[in-house]
């Protein structure tokens, strides 16, 4: 393989990492706000610890709700 192509597939590598990573944080935003709205929580108040204590809930429930299937 040239030089030149495995560049470009590098550059292609990278620009669908890219591509991924800003899917991954889309999808965090997406259920951060899925939560936070069907919780009834208001975002000017929120803490991180508060934060942080939500996430370990979520978390705890959806590996019980795994681990029961």
């Amino acid at each position: 393989m040239s030089q030149s192509n495995l560049e470009k597939q590098e550059a292609k590598l990278k620009q669908l990492n890219q591509k991924i990573k800003a899917e991954k944080n889309k999808i965090e935003q997406n259920l951060g706000k899925q939560i936070i709205r069907s919780a009834n929580l208001d975002y000017g108040t929120l803490t991180t610890p508060q934060i942080k204590m939500i996430s370990k809930k979520v978390a705890a429930f959806l590996n019980q709700a795994q681990n029961n299937r």
